[in-house]
């Protein structure tokens, strides 16, 4: 195994984790068991809280805040990333109170024109890395993916776990491969997508996340949304979970991002809802909390609309993706 990161606050306890496979494999399988029925409880639980007027307009901005800009299709053009990039500067023509979107996420080769159209902006570029979405490659293609991205002026990288390496129990794998492309990262951000939809339980997605967390990762992140189920709400929990139990024991912070089928104002409510309840009022910030979506984006600002008009904007109003 690679030098485990380095970090402020870090206990003896979790640098001794590091120290070898079965050091990781006795502290992931040594995680309390999840409560699958009381996680989904409590998730169904909180996802029916009422939000009143005034209350439900912030947490609407809040979440324009936290969406990161999504293409990730074979057929993406530059001018397609272009015009994602105008929508992120400024969702609501319109309204220019209304806040920019946090990051564009696109493939490596399209780094460079989203760099461009965002300058100046403050909106984050993401680039896709390690052979997303399947995370199927070698150690040299995964490197030179980051590099690439990173050189092309990304400042985040979702990178894909080796979900076949995490399933056959080969942690140490899999934690060299997060604490690999974190140094190749430099001083990008890396958000560690552990698709969550094909880890088959809570328990997985809890020690998923904490390798994500033990390698250096500043996100742990849902989905690539190309596998279903992506995110949903008790995954989410989970990995909530887990952010607020490292806090605890290091005093860092790290985010969360779910990823794939939130598309609704509702929906990301309920996600605000949980964040706060969960984790804790201050990872409500686009620092520590993320959507991975598009067509979200949409819905959120019609309902703003609805919110200080009084009546109910069709989509007409906003640009369609």
């Amino acid at each position: 195994m690679v030098a485990p990161p380095t970090a402020s606050g870090l206990t003896p306890e979790f640098a001794d984790v590091t120290r070898d496979e079965s050091s990781l494999r006795r502290f992931l399988h040594g995680l309390p068991g999840v409560d699958q029925v009381g996680v989904e409880q409590r998730a169904a639980g909180l996802g029916t809280r009422s939000i009143k007027k005034a209350s439900k307009l912030w947490a609407i901005d809040t979440a324009i805040s936290m969406v990161d800009l999504t293409t990730l299709e074979g057929a993406d053009t530059v001018g397609k990333v272009r015009s994602l990039c105008a929508k992120a500067r400024r969702p609501d023509p319109d309204r220019p109170e209304v806040p920019k979107a946090a990051a564009v996420c696109v493939y490596p080769d399209l780094v460079e024109t989203a760099v461009r159209a965002l300058a100046g902006s403050g909106v984050g570029v993401a680039s896709v890395a390690t052979a997303f979405p399947s995370g199927r490659s070698s150690m040299r293609v995964k490197i030179a993916d980051t590099e690439l991205a990173v050189a092309a002026g990304a400042s985040e990288v979702d990178m894909v776990i080796d979900r076949g390496a995490f399933l056959s129990g080969r942690y140490g794998q899999v934690f060299d491969e997060i604490a690999t492309i974190k140094h190749a990262c430099g001083d990008a951000h890396l958000k560690v997508i552990l698709e969550t939809g094909e880890l088959a339980t809570y328990d997985n997605v809890r020690r998923a996340s904490w390798l994500g967390l033990l390698a250096g990762g500043d996100f742990i992140k849902t989905s690539t949304g190309k596998v279903s189920p992506a995110a949903t709400l008790p995954v989410t929990h989970v990995m909530l979970q887990a952010v607020r139990d490292w806090h605890d024991s290091t005093g860092e912070l790290r985010g969360v991002k779910p990823a794939g089928g939130i598309r609704t104002t509702k929906d990301a409510i309920r996600y605000l809802v949980a964040v706060h309840e969960v984790a804790g009022p201050e990872w409500l910030s686009p620092e520590l909390f993320r959507f991975g979506a598009s067509s979200l984006l949409n819905d959120l600002l019609m309902q703003r609309r609805t919110q200080l008009d009084g009546h109910y904007s069709g989509p007409d109003y906003v640009t369609v993706d």
